[in-house]
């Protein structure tokens, strides 16, 4: 085995254009492969200082895909309209069998299109067929990732609402969604974005005096919910009027969180991802469901996995020595 340590910057983890759909599958094999036993992961370990402050460690290791991830990642609160990044990550990819290091990768690409993928890997089993609004409240690089996973599970959506705190992020948002055949309106109201939208993506980063707004019961009878942003920038006493409500593991979280990072007292989640995509069994009947999540180690390695093979099989990267 070679001692050089393979180096992926954020560039050249872009420059692999794995397609989306490829994306969510490999997320969906992980939690698969977790239900049957063939890997592990430690709940995420967070450091907070504050909100939207911290410092965050996710381990994992699968027999499966014969790799160990530990993805380190940094939090820091963002300024509205400011172009500095509010996350900064590092993968690092070992042998599971002999822990050799493999692979250093940049974790923010990795970070952007795992996220996308857990919220349309839920989204295939929980949306109420053919959707056609998705509404976004944060149009940062997370709501662009999840405008190509979404489109990439539903071509048939053809309306984008846009919701920022930036109505310059807000105009990015609707001219990528412009220039993919898509009608885009950008709004000022949340409850309005509810009221139209079949899919909501919530991703408002934490923030010193934030209060949340969303409001659970202005959505359709038939819609989901991806919140991005564990729930903080959702009304507590508004969650139950969601019908179901599902994380990425139970084991790592038992309900949506506030705020302060808190989990809230009003619900408590009835399913994970990894029961769910075990069953392959796609809730048909209307209802109004929300899948909320941390982010689990195990979508990480899945990606790291994927992006370590494609880069060899495109000799991408950069061989440092150890």
């Amino acid at each position: 085995m070679s001692d050089d340590l393979l180096y992926l910057s954020r560039r050249e983890v872009r420059a692999l254009d794995i397609a989306p759909g490829e994306v969510r599958e490999a997320v969906l094999q992980a939690f698969r492969d977790h239900a049957a036993g063939l890997n592990l992961s430690l709940p995420k370990k967070s450091l907070d200082l504050g909100p939207g402050h911290g410092f965050q460690a996710m381990s994992a290791a699968s027999s499966a895909e014969a790799i160990a991830t530990v993805k380190w990642v940094a939090m820091a609160p963002v300024a509205a309209g400011s172009a500095a990044p509010g996350i900064s990550a590092l993968i690092c990819v070992n042998d599971y069998a002999t822990g050799v290091p493999l692979a250093v990768l940049d974790g923010d690409e990795i970070t952007l299109i795992r996220t996308a993928a857990m919220s349309a890997a839920a989204a295939s089993f929980l949306t109420p067929a053919q959707p056609r609004t998705i509404g976004f409240v944060g149009c940062g690089l997370q709501a662009h990732a999840h405008l190509a996973a979404f489109l990439d599970l539903y071509p048939g959506l053809t309306t984008v609402l846009a919701l920022s705190r930036s109505r310059a992020s807000a105009e990015r948002l609707a001219e990528a969604a412009t220039a993919r055949g898509l009608s885009t309106e950008i709004v000022s109201d949340a409850d309005d974005l509810l009221a139209r939208s079949d899919i909501v993506i919530s991703m408002v980063p934490g923030a010193p005096g934030l209060k949340p707004f969303l409001d659970a019961g202005r959505m359709p009878a038939a819609s989901f919910a991806a919140a991005v942003d564990i729930g903080r920038s959702w009304r507590p006493e508004t969650l139950p009027a969601f019908d179901f409500l599902a994380t990425d593991s139970l084991a790592q979280s038992t309900a949506p969180y506030d705020v302060n990072s808190q989990p809230v007292e009003t619900v408590r989640f009835q399913d994970d991802l990894i029961r769910i995509a075990a069953r392959g069994v796609v809730l048909e009947q209307p209802a109004r469901r929300m899948f909320c999540f941390r982010g689990f180690a195990l979508a990480d390695l899945a990606l790291a996995g994927l992006v370590v093979r494609k880069a060899r099989e495109a000799g991408a990267g950069t061989r440092l020595e150890r």
